[in-house]
């Protein structure tokens, strides 16, 4: 059994409001996508890891997976125009069979830790699909959007969600099967876990971390800074 690591880093970042993407922003020095790129690099059971990228982006990215010693173990594919197209365009080029092991991770979440990416390893194992997730710890309210803004129509007990991270595993052939099916209907999901659940699939959920912040905004970047600091230390 192999596993590949697929990181979709074709998205704008336009919630950052700077003059690049935030994939290719720097934390601590080296750009956020380095950082996650290492995170899968330092997993021994990961064979081979696909970053997926818009093509004017591709040989600055060659570049630095060069610079950063990856050698030939990241692998650079031209990305979609959503996430969804991208992963796509990363599972053709992944050389796996159907029962080897897909890991889908956002380019812009570099604090992930090698012992999360094993623990989601473990899970696909046993359950076949499987994505990192954290309870919610704040009130859940569902709203009914209005020209006026948004009413309270129910509350939804905590235990019953996660907020999900990546992260997010499957086979091989589970993913492509969900895709394939997804691109027929017209269907696009927010991640890979809607695809494979709307396919009917179940998928576990692995228990993530706070560290584990996906970079959006401005302030993300320095928490993200200050994490890794601490984990320096």
């Amino acid at each position: 059994m192999q596993v590949f690591a697929i990181l979709p880093a074709a998205g704008l970042g336009t919630r950052m409001a700077g003059p690049q993407p935030k994939q290719f922003l720097s934390l601590d020095g080296v750009p956020i996508l380095i950082h996650s790129l290492r995170a899968f690099a330092a997993v021994e059971r990961v064979t081979a890891i696909y970053v997926a990228v818009r093509k004017p982006e591709m040989e600055r990215v060659e570049s630095q997976v060069r610079e950063a010693g990856f050698g030939d173990r990241v692998h650079i594919v031209e990305g979609g125009d959503n996430r969804q197209e991208s992963v796509v365009h990363a599972l053709a080029a992944v050389p796996a069979e159907a029962d080897d092991i897909v890991l889908v991770h956002d380019a812009v979440r570099p604090l992930i830790d090698t012992a999360t990416i094993d623990r989601t390893i473990d899970a696909v194992v046993e359950f076949g699909a499987a994505i990192v997730g954290m309870p919610a710890v704040d009130t859940i309210k569902h709203v009914e959007r209005t020209a006026h803004g948004a009413l309270i129509t129910a509350t939804i007990p905590r235990e019953v969600v996660v907020l999900a991270q990546t992260p997010q595993g499957f086979r091989f052939g589970l993913l492509q099967k969900a895709l394939n099916d997804a691109i027929a209907d017209g269907f696009v999901g927010t991640d890979e876990a809607s695809v494979v659940e709307r396919a009917g699939l179940p998928v576990a959920v692995v228990h993530g971390s706070q560290v584990n912040l996906k970079i959006t905004q401005p302030g993300d970047l320095e928490l993200a800074e200050f994490y890794l600091h601490q984990r320096a230390r």
